[in-house]
């Protein structure tokens, strides 16, 4: 029968990594750390397989939370399958926020070049609509965006 792995010497993810990596960035930040040691440190963490490793990394820093090795006893549970959650829901919305954003630009952008022309047409009395030069090729490349789907999520 296998022995359990001890928490400490079970291996950690890059994500584990990173906000350790961070914290160091804090310490030296607030003067820790000087350069050459925040640097060796750094690369210390990268260099860490398991969460003993990541822990002797920072063990004289103070108030450094350590990333927490997972069991399955602890993970958290799953949501009910009857219910999508509301990443999952944000994704089936079609469209993404990118193209939200790009289709407010383009109307701003729009809007004001079509209230300029229109002082100019009223004022000098020049009717070319010229606008539609601005509007239009960019408004084609939204709305082709659209039809095609760029700019969604579509990992389900």
């Amino acid at each position: 029968m296998e022995q359990p792995v001890p928490p400490e010497a079970r291996r950690v993810s890059d994500a584990d990594r990173g906000l350790v990596a961070g914290q160091l960035k804090k310490a030296h930040a607030e003067g820790r750390l000087d350069l050459d040691e925040f640097d060796e440190r750094t690369r210390q963490v990268w260099e860490a397989r398991t969460f003993g490793d990541l822990a002797a990394v920072t063990a004289d820093l103070p108030d450094v939370r350590q990333p927490v090795p997972w069991s399955s006893a602890e993970r958290a549970p799953e949501p009910p399958a009857g219910r999508p959650t509301a990443e999952v829901a944000r994704r089936r919305s079609g469209g993404s926020e990118v193209m939200r954003v790009a289709t407010g630009a383009w109307f701003a952008a729009s809007l004001v070049n079509f209230v300029i022309w229109g002082i100019v047409s009223i004022t000098a009395h020049v009717v070319y609509p010229w606008w539609i030069w601005v509007a239009g090729p960019w408004g084609a490349l939204l709305l082709a965006g659209y039809i095609l789907g760029l700019g969604r999520d579509n990992r389900a």
